[in-house]
């Protein structure tokens, strides 16, 4: 590893610091961090039943367009309800504080950092955010649709022994499902992040990638079948996505690996 001190050109803007006072503005950065939190859990628990009727609008339109009429989800516990609608504001909570909590953790480390350290790190900063919602509005616009259609297409108006197979989905696992998705879709278009950071860093190479390339398609597809439904819609819906960014990964890592050093 290169011990070489950086050029007086890049240099660190923090200054010394006893440890107490690194605890106190480590305190600091998460009561703002919380604070945030819980102003954006607060507000969120207010409008629940909007967030949960935008999650449940994909559902809702193909169960209209298939039957012409509005159906309904149900809930068998007493508390279920309650605790969908916490959840709902937990994770849309901590999906609106993220850019706060991220700037604070930035705010933290970024004294700490050569100025090269941090021109190369603040747009993986900012590029984790985009490519999460990125990933999270590919799974509501076009995932969704195609999956739950398939689903909806094993109903039967006339099912075994004449009774119909009809849906009764539940608010709490309909809210599991959608969740573990727009996470799943979320992580996964992380994928150009860390690829880039580990060859900007050195451990890994775009050779290495393209070398490596037809075991990582074969390893999307083995990790789209395990975190998504089984079904072939959801799981090609997340393969190729997650092979188109490997490529933009293998792209990055090239162009990472011929950029000049700053001096």
């Amino acid at each position: 590893m290169d011990t070489q001190p950086a050029p007086a050109e890049d240099p660190i803007n923090d200054k010394p610091m006893p440890l107490l006072d690194h605890l106190i503005e480590l305190r600091t950065r998460l009561l703002w961090s919380v604070g945030a939190f819980l102003i954006c859990f607060a507000v969120c628990y207010y409008f629940s039943r909007g967030i949960y009727s935008f999650l449940a609008q994909p559902l809702a339109d193909i169960l209209v367009s298939k039957t012409g009429q509005n159906r309904r989800l149900i809930f068998t516990a007493l508390y279920e309800a309650f605790f969908t609608y916490l959840k709902v504001a937990f994770f849309g909570a901590a999906f609106i504080s993220f850019p706060v909590v991220a700037s604070q953790v930035w705010l933290f480390v970024a004294p700490g950092l050569y100025r090269s350290e941090k021109r190369a790190f603040l747009p993986f900063l900012v590029a984790t955010p985009v490519l999460f919602v990125a990933g999270a509005a590919l799974a509501y616009y076009f995932v969704f649709p195609a999956a739950w259609t398939f689903f909806l297409s094993f109903e039967s108006p006339t099912g075994g022994g004449g009774l119909p197979v009809q849906l009764e989905a539940k608010v709490s696992e309909y809210l599991g499902l959608v969740m573990r998705l727009i996470f799943a879709f979320g992580l996964a278009f992380q994928l150009p992040v860390l690829l880039t950071l580990l060859a900007k860093v050195g451990i890994i190479s775009s050779r290495g990638l393209k070398k490596y390339r037809r075991y990582a398609y074969v390893g999307m597809f083995v990790v789209a079948a395990i975190i998504t439904p089984p079904d072939v819609i959801t799981q090609t819906g997340l393969a190729i996505p997650l092979i188109a960014l490997y490529e933009i990964s293998i792209l990055t890592a090239g162009w990472i690996e011929t950029k000049p050093v700053d001096a």
